[in-house]
């Protein structure tokens, strides 16, 4: 009798194929990586890769959403027991999990970054990839809108325009971060919070 195969194991085999396409991504880029090179990197027979993804926009999509995985346990956090936290406290919060978390993904060592910036212009090319980014980048401006509607300070305003504007500020900060040397996380958080208070700290 064949062994049963556990629920661990296929995390486990699951997240060893993702491990293995976001280095060659990361490194390579989508379009200079194929299949062959995944299956080859993780060590894997092809029947055991196209087990767990049909095809290689399975895979961008599965590496970009282990890249937001740490957005959302953030948000999670943030908004935990009816938190109302202040907008620029949780853009600090955010962009520093960008740094910690995804800039340098615990699991990789890699610059996931570099795979989410590639997931934008993909999303151009491909219809698959374009309607997981759409669902995936309304989930994150719905949680910064969440943080509006939860802010007095912020009523009249529209809560998923606020959000909008914040997410903004962080894709911002992830381009800056990648094409500009000299970003710094410190010197754009305070720029941040110049922009989103006035001359005595308090918000009109």
């Amino acid at each position: 009798m064949m062994p049963r195969v556990t629920e661990q194991h296929r995390a486990t085999r699951r997240a060893e194929i993702i491990n293995a396409a976001a280095r060659l991504f990361a490194t390579n880029g989508f379009h200079a990586t194929a299949m062959a090179d995944i299956i080859s990197d993780a060590g894997l027979s092809a029947g055991a890769v196209y087990r767990y993804f049909r095809s290689k926009e399975e895979l961008i999509a599965a590496v970009a959403e282990e890249a937001l995985t740490a957005a959302d346990e953030t948000f999670r956090d943030l908004l935990a027991d009816g938190a109302a936290p202040a907008p620029e406290h949780a853009l600090a919060i955010i962009i520093t999990t960008i740094d910690t978390r995804i800039g340098r993904h615990p699991g990789t060592g890699l610059d996931l970054t570099r795979i989410g910036v590639q997931v934008w212009a993909e999303a151009l090319r491909s219809p698959d990839v374009a309607l997981r980014v759409n669902q995936v980048y309304r989930r994150l401006r719905g949680n910064f809108a969440e943080i509006a509607r939860r802010r007095p300070g912020l009523a009249g305003a529209d809560p998923e325009q606020v959000g909008a504007a914040m997410l903004a500020l962080v894709q911002g900060y992830v381009l800056q971060r990648l094409l500009m040397t000299g970003t710094d996380t410190t010197g754009y958080l305070a720029g941040v919070t110049a922009l989103l208070a006035t001359e005595d700290g308090r918000r009109e």
